[in-house]
């Protein structure tokens, strides 16, 4: 499986996600796919301030991606604040 495939799978899985996140005010993008199997993904809207959004990105999120992109070890929120 190359780089590209993967990156396709975890697209399909976040649209499958997507409607869920929207209906509460929120939404995901894809960032990158890091050599160790890490999807980096940014969550937007009322998922930023929401209190149980590490919960949506472990359970829901991760869970999504691994089961349409097995070859994904993990998914991290990206870290905005980190660069600057």
């Amino acid at each position: 499986m190359n780089k590209e495939e993967t990156i396709g799978k975890i697209e399909k899985a976040l649209e499958e996600i997507r409607p869920f996140l929207n209906s509460d005010g929120g939404d995901i993008s894809f960032i990158e796919l890091k050599e160790d199997g890490t999807a980096v993904v940014k969550l937007h809207g009322a998922c930023t301030g929401c209190s149980v959004n590490q919960m949506t990105l472990k359970s829901g999120v991760e869970m999504t991606v691994k089961k349409h992109a097995p070859e994904v070890l993990r998914v991290q929120e990206v870290n905005l604040s980190a660069g600057a």
